[in-house]
Formats: structure tokens, C-alpha cells, sequence
């Protein structure tokens, strides 16, 4: 019987943060093994673990599963959260590559200066406010069901959740137009499995901090400063 999936990353969010969100929504438990040395990150290359030389990687169904959005497709099938057809596979990836692009907006702002930071704040909270958001306000609203999707917990749900979640931290009172989506992130929140998750103690991540960022740059040689455009 296979083991566990056990995923390679930093012990942070980044890229891998949606993976942990999908497999515990699942219920399925994973291990953890934390890049922290450059030397750790040269043996995965050196025994061709990273089919890019990238990770996230996941050891799972005897596979080394990498790039995210192939991962996160192969759990998603896997369990149950990927619709029922494949018109509602193909909902789910447009909702999905909505909030890829919000989180993709997100996940760099670890990186920045501190004035940086504080710019990039802005660009988050008018993206997702103008861009974003009204989105998912009007797909809920049309819907009329509990989820985006056919009428059960899909992964368009479960990232969306994590965006959300993700946008607050930044900009706490994001939802206040957007009664639609208080309202989603409220009964999502509910799922034992992610209600479980969000409590402390799980294997969610907190805010990226200097360590994580030091970390990164120590392990991928990346010692650039990030820049706003």
C-alpha cells in the first residue's frame, strides 16, 4: 500500500501552499521535507528528482510529481474534486487559473523592500477588488448553490478559499463589497477538513517572513533583490 505523499519545499508557502490546502481539504496526510541547505537542493538534481530542476516536488503513487498545476490537477482527479463532467473539469480550470494569477500576484511579496511592500499592497488590493473578486461574486451569485461549481466541494472552491484568505491578510476589510464571497469564505471555513487546517498547529503556513526568504535565496543561489515593475 503506498505511503503517505511527501512534499519537497521550503518550509514556508510559495508554490506548494495550494498542494498542502488541496490534499487536506482531501483528508489526506502528508509528510514534509524542508529545503535548507544548498546541498540538499544539489542531490535532488544530482539523483533526478526535478524533472525542471525545480521544486515543488511530490513523492506520490510512486511518482516524483512536479509542476504545480500537474500536481494539483493529478489530486484533484484523484479525489473527488475535479467535477463530475468535463464541462465542469473545465470551470473548475478557469476558476482556478483566476486565482492562480491572484496568488501569482501574491506569493512574491515576502521578497520585496519594505517600501516595495507597501506598493505592492495597493496593486494587491485593487486587483483584487476590481479584477478579481467581482469575478467570484457574480459566478456564486449566478450559481446560486453552495459552490462554484456543480454542487460539491471542487478544487475551484478550495482555492479560492486560500486567495480570499491570502487577500485578508493584506487588506483586512477586502470583503466588505463583496457580501457573496464573506458569505462562501464563511461555510467553506466550515469543512471539518479545512476547518481543521486553519486551526494553529496545522501544516498551514504563515506569512512568509525573513527567514523563509533568506532560506530560498540560500538554497536557489538567488541572492536578487525583487523589484516592483
Amino acid at each position: 500500500m503506498p505511503g503517505k505523499p511527501k512534499l519537497h519545499y521550503f518550509d514556508g508557502r510559495g508554490r506548494m501552499e495550494s498542494i498542502r490546502w488541496l490534499l487536506t481539504a482531501a483528508g489526506i496526510e502528508f509528510d514534509e521535507v524542508f529545503l535548507e541547505t544548498r546541498e540538499q537542493y544539489e542531490a535532488l538534481l544530482k539523483e533526478r528528482a526535478l524533472l525542471f530542476d525545480q521544486v515543488p516536488m511530490v513523492e506520490m503513487d510512486g511518482m516524483k510529481l512536479v509542476q504545480s498545476r500537474a500536481i494539483m490537477q493529478y489530486i484533484a482527479a484523484k479525489y473527488d474534486l475535479y467535477g463530475k463532467n468535463l464541462k465542469e473539469r473545465l470551470l473548475i480550470d478557469m476558476y482556478v487559473g483566476g486565482t492562480t494569477d491572484l496568488l501569482e500576484i501574491l506569493i512574491p511579496h515576502a521578497f520585496f523592500s519594505p517600501e516595495d511592500k507597501q506598493k505592492h499592497i495597493t496593486i494587491i488590493e485593487q486587483k483584487a477588488k476590481e479584477r478579481y473578486f467581482p469575478v467570484y461574486e457574480k459566478i456564486l451569485k449566478d450559481h446560486g448553490g453552495k459552490f462554484l461549481v456543480g454542487n460539491q466541494l471542487s478544487w475551484a472552491d478550495i482555492q479560492l478559499l486560500e486567495a480570499i484568505l491570502m487577500v485578508e491578510e493584506k487588506c483586512a476589510c477586502i470583503l466588505s463589497d463583496f457580501p457573496g464571497l464573506k458569505e462562501f469564505k464563511q461555510r467553506i471555513s466550515e469543512i471539518p477538513t479545512i476547518k481543521a487546517f486553519l486551526q494553529p498547529g496545522s501544516k498551514r503556513k504563515p506569512v512568509s517572513g525573513d527567514k523563509y526568504v533568506a532560506t530560498v535565496r540560500t538554497v536557489l543561489q538567488a541572492y536578487y533583490n525583487v523589484k516592483l515593475n
